[in-house]
């Protein structure tokens, strides 16, 4: 098991590619994008995640990495494309699907085909139904080796989480399990667990709706302490001081490819069932509507507001957008013809392309917009944005923080 094809190089999968090229393993990376292609193929990144460029370009330089459009024969398949959800909070399964059919031709009996993408119960199973369906000469159950191991990462820690955390292998059958645990043993050091494929599937999605239930909490305090007029942060703390309590932080809502999507997951499969993931989903996903209304109140006392958003990113200190509320409550504001919104990212070049149409939008550095704004939005909490001495601004500005 020493050459290996990832399917899909993104947040997770190019991490995974260049980790592996530079552990000596021969590894061929395929994205459907020719700009991320062309840029990887050059030892450069797409992606903000640290120490990233370093291993990649490490990586392609010796030789170990290479790219393209297309897979190529490998003894181990990697699948790590998105798995978002269509309107309805259906998910959607059609990237797993197309990385399939791409690698049904190249697979041989004797491979490994891991789906690491986060999924709903079940995909593993179809995965190899397709697989089945593609290449009748095989047998996928028999001598194909398939199993699920989702990734397990925090962004800005990816390079070291994917060799420190435990793994949990879903094999389709005990064989595959054992096969998959062969090969993360010679990268990973943490703890591999064995068990089968929906198990393993529900495992990583149950992770992420705790995270989702427990996030819900401290917004729905959040809520409550704005209407009892009690500050929500000295509350959490003095709560927090109780030897079995900890109560996670508040803020605009939940974002990022896992946590704000994955709780749906588990809803689709059994709706009557996950009344308390559904409920802390609806009450994350209103919080932006809270602040949204925060805003407007405060909008009030001026002809024409400028209001500073600072922050677009789902969490501190990375560039990634994916479900992030920060950028909904921007998107709404907008819509809601509030005034002028000035938005504050460090972490990104340019505003994203859903953007592209808005007026009374300004992309702007933190100074410029601390020169011009009526109203601040803490929406992320940055680490850029710590220099600003809240206390000195309070007669300059309307401050709503929904992050401090």
């Amino acid at each position: 098991m020493k050459t290996v094809c990832v399917m899909g190089l993104g947040y997770v999968g190019l991490p995974t590619a260049s980790l592996l090229a530079n552990r000596g393993f021969k590894v061929h990376g395929v994205d459907i994008n020719p700009s991320v292609v062309e840029l990887i193929s050059q030892g450069e990144v797409h992606i903000t995640e640290p120490d990233l460029d370093i291993c990649v370009k490490e990586a392609v330089n010796s030789g170990n990495l290479t790219v393209g459009k297309e897979p190529k024969s490998a003894d181990v398949f990697i699948v790590a494309v998105p798995t978002p959800f269509k309107d309805g909070h259906v998910p959607d399964i059609s990237y797993i699907e197309a990385a399939t059919k791409a690698l049904a031709p190249y697979v041989e009996s004797g491979n490994l085909v891991i789906l690491e993408s986060t999924s709903p119960v079940g995909t593993t199973e179809k995965m190899a139904g397709w697989l089945q369906e593609l290449r009748p000469e095989l047998d996928v159950e028999g001598s194909v080796y398939m199993a699920h191991c989702p990734e397990r990462v925090l962004p800005g820690q990816t390079l070291k989480e994917l060799v420190v955390n435990d793994r949990v292998i879903g094999g389709l059958n005990s064989v595959s399990a054992d096969k998959a645990a062969q090969f993360y043993r010679q990268f990973v050091t943490g703890e591999i667990v064995c068990t089968n494929a929906r198990t393993a599937e529900l495992a990583k999605l149950a992770e992420n709706s705790f995270r989702d239930v427990n996030i819900a909490f401290a917004n729905e305090l959040s809520m409550i302490c704005d209407r009892l007029d009690i500050n929500v942060w000295e509350l959490i703390q003095l709560a927090n001081r109780h030897p079995r309590v900890n109560i996670l932080q508040p803020g605009p809502g939940v974002g990022g490819h896992c946590i704000a999507v994955d709780p749906w997951f588990i809803v689709d499969a059994a709706p009557q069932e996950a009344r308390l993931i559904r409920t802390a989903r609806e009450v994350n996903d209103s919080k932006i509507d809270f602040v949204v209304d925060k805003v407007k109140e405060a909008a009030k006392k001026f002809k024409n507001p400028k209001i500073a958003c600072l922050g677009l990113s789902y969490k501190a200190d990375i560039d990634d957008l994916r479900e992030s509320p920060a950028i909904n409550v921007v998107k709404t504001l907008l819509t809601e013809k509030i005034g002028d919104i000035l938005v504050v990212e460090p972490h990104i070049k340019a505003l994203p392309n859903s953007f592209s149409l808005s007026k009374n939008l300004y992309f702007l550095d933190l100074e410029i917009a601390l020169q011009q704004a009526d109203i601040l939005v803490f929406l992320v909490k940055h680490k850029a944005f710590n220099h600003i001495n809240l206390s000195l601004f309070k007669k300059k500005f309307v401050i709503i923080d929904i992050v401090h």
